[in-house]
This record gives C-alpha cells, sequence and structure tokens, in this order.
C-alpha cells in the first residue's frame, strides 16, 4: 500500500507540473526582469488581485526583510495594481484574464514561474495581506534563517497562519496606502485552535481562530485551514498541492519534529480584516473563483451583514514574535 500511495503522488505531482508548463500560455508578461535575478536571490511569489492599497507596504515590508526579486501574477486588477507594480524595477510581472479558479487557485500559474525561475532559490510564496515573522526577525534578516536552513539541510519551512483583526468594528479605522496593517489589525486568538495529522500527505491540519469562531461557529470544519509551508529551497521538481498548504514530494511537509520536540517554525500575520475586506468579500463572492464554491466569502457576506466585531475577551495584542513563542504558536526550535 505505501508503494502504491508515493507512486501515486509521484504520477499526481508530474501531472501538475505537466499542467502549470501549460498553463503558461494563460500568462502575458508586462515586465520581465528576471535576468536581474542573481544566483543566491531570495525570491517571493504571488498571485493578486485589486490590492493596489496594499501594494507599498507590502513590497516594503519584504525589501526590508531581505527580499532581492517578485515574481508576481496580476490577475486582472482594474484598480491600478498593474501600472503600479510595473514601475517597480525588482518586480518581474504577468498579467491573466484566465480563470483563478480553473488555475487551482492561482497556484498552477505560480508553479509555472518556480519551476522557471526558482530552482535552488529559496522561495517565499504569499498573498499580500499575509506578513512573514520568523524566530529573530526583529534582529536578523531573513537570509540568516536561509543560510541556518541551509547548514541544517532543512528544505521547507512553516508558518501557522495567524488571522489578526481590530479591536472593534472592522470599518472603524480606514486603511492607508503605506501604513502598516498592524496599526490597526493588531489582535489575534491566542487560543481556540485544533490540529489534525494529514496521514496522505504527512503534514499537519489546522483550524480555529476568528474566522472559525465568527464565521463558522456551528461547522468549525469548514473553517479555513491554518497551516502553511510558504518558505522552501525551490526544486522544479516540486508542486504546491493547495496554496501552500503542503507540498509534494510529501517529505516537505514534515516541518514539526514527529517524537515530540520542536523544530523552528515562523507565522503568517494574517491582514485581511481591515475595513477593505467587505468591498473586496462582495466582489470575490460575485465573481465565485475561490474554493469550494466560494464557501468562505458565502460565510463572510452573511456575517458581514451585521457589521461583526472579531474582537473578544479571550482576544490578545499582538507585540512581537517571542510572544508567540511562549503562546506555542511558533518556535526557534534549536535556531539560537
Amino acid at each position: 500500500m505505501g508503494f502504491l500511495t508515493s507512486y501515486r503522488l509521484r504520477l499526481q505531482r508530474r501531472r501538475w507540473l505537466v499542467r502549470a508548463i501549460r498553463k503558461r500560455r494563460e500568462l502575458n508578461s508586462i515586465a520581465d526582469r528576471t535576468k536581474r535575478i542573481r544566483r543566491d536571490d531570495i525570491l517571493l511569489f504571488s498571485t493578486l488581485r485589486n490590492e493596489h492599497v496594499r501594494l507599498p507596504y507590502f513590497l516594503k515590508y519584504y525589501r526590508d526583510m531581505g527580499i532581492n526579486h517578485f515574481l508576481i501574477v496580476d490577475n486582472d486588477s482594474n484598480d491600478g495594481s498593474l501600472e503600479y507594480l510595473a514601475e517597480q524595477s525588482d518586480v518581474s510581472l504577468w498579467h491573466s484574464r484566465k480563470s483563478y479558479k480553473r488555475s487551482r487557485f492561482g497556484v498552477d500559474w505560480l508553479t509555472w514561474l518556480q519551476f522557471r525561475y526558482a530552482h535552488d532559490h529559496w522561495s517565499l510564496t504569499v498573498d499580500p495581506d499575509e506578513f512573514l515573522i520568523y524566530p529573530f526577525c526583529d534582529t536578523r534578516p531573513l537570509r540568516a534563517l536561509t543560510d541556518w536552513l541551509d547548514a541544517s539541510s532543512i528544505r521547507s519551512f512553516s508558518a501557522m497562519l495567524l488571522d489578526m483583526y481590530p479591536k472593534g468594528r472592522i470599518d472603524e479605522h480606514p486603511y492607508q496606502p503605506g501604513q502598516n496593517p498592524l496599526e490597526i489589525a493588531n489582535w489575534f486568538d491566542s487560543g481556540n485552535y485544533t490540529m489534525d495529522r494529514n496521514w496522505l500527505y504527512r503534514n499537519l491540519w489546522i483550524q480555529g481562530g476568528p474566522r472559525s469562531r465568527v464565521f463558522f461557529p456551528e461547522a468549525p470544519e469548514k473553517a479555513p485551514a491554518l497551516n502553511k509551508i510558504p518558505l522552501v529551497k525551490w526544486n522544479r521538481r516540486y508542486a504546491y498541492v493547495s496554496s501552500t498548504h503542503m507540498l509534494l514530494p510529501r517529505g516537505l511537509n514534515q516541518v514539526y519534529d514527529e517524537w515530540g520536540g520542536e523544530k523552528a517554525s515562523g507565522a503568517l500575520l494574517h491582514t485581511k480584516f481591515l475595513d477593505t475586506f467587505t468591498t473586496k468579500a462582495a466582489e470575490e463572492l460575485h465573481r465565485k473563483q475561490h474554493y469550494a464554491a466560494s464557501v468562505e466569502y458565502v460565510a463572510y457576506a452573511k456575517a458581514l451583514k451585521d457589521n461583526p466585531e472579531l474582537w473578544c475577551k479571550w482576544s490578545e495584542k499582538y507585540i512581537n514574535w517571542r510572544q508567540l513563542e511562549i503562546l506555542g504558536l511558533m518556535s526557534k526550535g534549536n535556531w539560537a
């Protein structure tokens, strides 16, 4: 049974790679600066639509962290995102009017770009509302982390998605371009999480937090997954299975210690819940381009009618990565 499962997963991975190569025809190059990529550059991959208001801070945050080049797919934005990104000297940009859903929610597009440009590079895959933090991120650049991972022969680095939200109504404090979204959305659930092991892909499956608590209170099993593996020493044989939740080969998903210890891990501070969220949710519900018939956005639309507050008496205000380590939401492992 084990051999047959491994064989089927290898075939599945090859099919996805072939599919991604075919899907390259859906991408139109807007600004190709990939010749500037150096051998040891750390790359960031993202696909987006109508995120102009978020982009100035998003790019600054990751530039300051140590990202050398951004490879971005714009899925037919009409808010100026495409034009803004095309002007950035460290961004290579592609545009597609094709279906986000039929590209495996953008995974096919990014798999092609990773296949073509990311081989043997440390590659970070995130959305414009996700901000990676890792142990010692306040004093050490991302290069220090990837050097340690290389020296330790570790090929992938996990980060739990931590939903951030404001105290009060979501629309109470307007977000301004270039602003740190954590100035507004700076609270999180310190508990209320469940964790299971996915025996097929050998990864952990984490759910919970405010989205489960507020939007899926009667069906928590339908709440979005919070486990992610965003940072990978890429090889052109690799492929993400579902967003950045898990990869093939499945050995990349074993980012936890099976013997009871702790491996180094980070967190993705997820700043979805700003005043822009209601408009964004309505647009995505109308487009129906998200997973499981956009069930997540159906839940958002239903709950947002009453302008809910995600904050509750158990909410905790974010301070720094050490706070998350104390709470058990990330770990420095044996990186000292």
